[in-house]
């Protein structure tokens, strides 16, 4: 009897295994988050990416760069909105917008010196995915609209779904 539930506790747990469905588009892998503003540590974190940003020199090297911090805000736009930071994440959302924009353009120029791109283009590919993956989920989660009152000045009205459908387009055109 013992042996029977084992048998039957093992083909419960092997068929959950083998029909567990993956929906990740991509194998694209982004970074944990780092410190959020409103920090101390953040402050630091800007001081660092500006000086870094001399470290990737070269074209290929400007294209890990851009990469990198288009991951590293889109992650921390992702957490903004998922508190409700919209304002905030917004500002974040634009930034890891602007770094990935530069991505096409380092890797034309790298191609342009010679050099092989074959495989930053398939990195690129994947993030892009990887990219629209997770605007789609803020997207999903997120008003069309939101209006943020600061306490001593008018509301400002921030277009949230337009603002994401225009990341989402950066994205899919830097493919």
């Amino acid at each position: 009897m013992i042996r029977f539930f084992r048998i039957a506790a093992f083909s419960i747990i092997f068929i959950f295994i083998i029909t567990n469905q993956v929906f990740a588009q991509s194998s694209y892998v982004l970074p944990y988050p780092s410190s959020m503003p409103g920090g101390f540590a953040y402050k630091l974190h800007l001081v660092y990416e500006k000086i870094s940003k001399y470290w990737y020199f070269g074209s290929l090297g400007q294209f890990e760069y851009n990469l990198k911090m288009a991951d590293k805000y889109l992650v921390e736009a992702k957490t903004l909105f998922d508190y409700k930071q919209y304002l905030l994440g917004v500002k974040s959302l634009e930034k890891s917008s602007s770094y990935f924009n530069q991505t096409l353009p380092s890797l034309r120029k790298s191609e342009a010196e010679g050099k092989s791109v074959s495989q930053k283009r398939i990195i690129l590919s994947e993030a892009a995915l990887k990219h629209i993956e997770y605007l789609e989920e803020i997207d999903f989660d997120t008003p069309d609209v939101f209006i943020w009152e600061p306490e001593k000045s008018s509301p400002i009205s921030l277009p949230l779904k337009k603002i994401l459908i225009n990341a989402i387009n950066i994205r899919k055109d830097n493919q």
